[in-house]
């Protein structure tokens, strides 16, 4: 029996309530951070406070919505919603901060009364979509709120998606029918199957939400086909092409000059996402290098003091396209150490290192002046390891897919050192962790990977 639900007749009217829910918890949370800060006392303008607040509901309300977070992530892994709420929610507060200091009125209001309002809100606005989420999986579990679709296959392409929904209960998404000129994969009774020219004929006697066509682009005269024998049918079509082989980084449909374009491998450095990058690179260097400036100070003359020659070392690396850097650390080895043996791959027991230098390579503190790289717009904070020139050209043949890493700017650390990815270990399994996070790049996981860092602190087994 198929039961599309009130949600799913209402969705529209569900999201409206969502946001009316947002903007409920973002006032309360703002009264409760208010109560909490000023239980003692009262804040110097109230009347100011009530603007900030109108304001900032106003803001909320155009940046979730250009922040697309009302719609449907059926099928969408929840930390991507978390992470862009955070993103959303601190454009909004960014903003507000923003107005209040070019409107010289900053002074006027309470940092604990914005942080904890902060904090409160993203709170209860992650827990009200974590309790939503629940409770739809439990309503599709039963069979209420599901999209019931047909897929039309041609080749492995079907068999592919077919497994995939299978696998995937909780995305809500019942399959009527599975139709292909190739024998269907297992699949139970309820789920009917046949010819192409059968499930044409279904999805126009049956109701359906969803038809997908899972075939390859090369089948684009059989595609148009069905095209024109559905241009009856009101359900939704969707085109899954077979592109399950590709590695695709960042992957998504553009419009350009009117044409439907199919992105397999673009940066997600792009827009609004290089302004945030960049923003965050340069505060959060800015204040690593004020906080560790005493520290840089003892560790440039123990290096001084250790061995002839100067404190840093320079060395050219690849970055972002490809682009050549001037990277700083401290000097671990003696000058011209490697006049005569050329570029060498640091390996366990390196042996050209000074005493002071093992240390500092031991417990990474070697790469506290990247810092200063940031700051100048070479490097991230978080990204993949940059590599020297001749490493890049060897590499590049050997491993597939090995220049896509310098897709985004290169980092002090990254998603394959907080996995253990570092030194002389698996270059296969690092540049897959690379690309993992280049293609899943957003702040929350930055900020994850600079947790990491700090927590399981700077000394590896693999640092040498």
């Amino acid at each position: 029996m198929q039961r599309s639900g009130y949600l799913h007749e209402h969705s529209d009217l569900l999201l409206w309530v969502m946001r009316a829910s947002d903007l409920l918890l973002s006032l309360l949370s703002c009264i409760v951070a208010y109560f909490i800060v000023f239980s003692d006392s009262s804040p110097p303008s109230f009347l100011l406070y009530q603007v900030a607040v109108i304001m900032a509901l106003l803001l909320q309300l155009v940046t979730f919505q250009a922040s697309e977070l009302y719609r449907a992530w059926r099928g969408e892994y929840q930390l991507e919603e978390f992470t862009q709420l955070l993103l959303a929610w601190t454009i909004v507060f960014g903003t507000l901060i923003f107005l209040s200091v070019i409107t010289k009125t900053s002074a006027n209001f309470s940092r604990a009364w914005l942080l904890m309002w902060f904090t409160c809100g993203y709170g209860a606005l992650m827990v009200q979509r974590f309790v939503l989420r629940r409770i739809l999986r439990r309503m599709r579990a039963r069979g209420f709120n599901l999209r019931h679709i047909v897929i039309i296959a041609e080749g492995k392409t079907g068999a592919k998606v077919f497994n995939q929904l299978r696998e995937t209960p909780e995305a809500g998404f019942n399959i009527l029918g599975y139709y292909s000129s190739s024998p269907p994969p297992p699949a139970p009774d309820s789920i009917a199957t046949g010819s192409l020219e059968q499930g044409i004929q279904f999805v126009a006697h049956h109701h359906v939400d969803q038809i997908w066509l899972a075939m390859p682009l090369r089948e684009e005269n059989l595609i148009e086909e069905i095209m024109a024998r559905l241009r009856y049918v009101t359900a939704d079509i969707r085109l899954v092409p077979d592109l399950f082989g590709y590695r695709l980084i960042n992957h998504s449909i553009s419009s350009v000059a009117g044409m439907s374009v199919i992105n397999l491998s673009v940066t997600p450095m792009d827009g609004i996402n290089r302004w945030i990058k960049a923003l965050e690179d340069k505060a959060t260097s800015l204040l690593i290098l004020v906080l560790i400036s005493p520290l840089m100070l003892l560790i440039a003359l123990a290096v001084k003091l250790s061995s002839r020659g100067p404190v840093f070392y320079k060395q050219t690396r690849l970055s972002w396209n490809g682009r050549e850097f001037e990277m700083y650390k401290f000097r671990t080895m003696p000058v011209n150490a490697e006049d005569k043996s050329g570029p060498v791959w640091a390996t366990s027991g390196e042996k050209r290192t000074t005493n002071v230098g093992r240390f500092l390579r031991k417990s990474s503190l070697d790469e506290l002046p990247q810092f200063w790289n940031v700051l100048k717009g070479d490097m991230s904070i978080v990204g993949p390891r940059p590599e020297r020139k001749v490493f890049v050209e060897r590499f590049k043949d050997e491993i597939p897919s090995y220049m896509q890493k310098h897709m985004v700017k290169a980092g002090i650390t990254g998603w394959a050192q907080v996995n253990g990815w570092r030194g002389d270990t698996d270059l296969q399994k690092r540049v897959e962790h690379d690309l993992y996070y280049i293609d899943n790049w957003s702040l929350g996981l930055d900020l994850k990977i600079i947790f990491l860092t700090l927590s399981r602190g700077f000394v590896h087994k693999n640092a040498y």
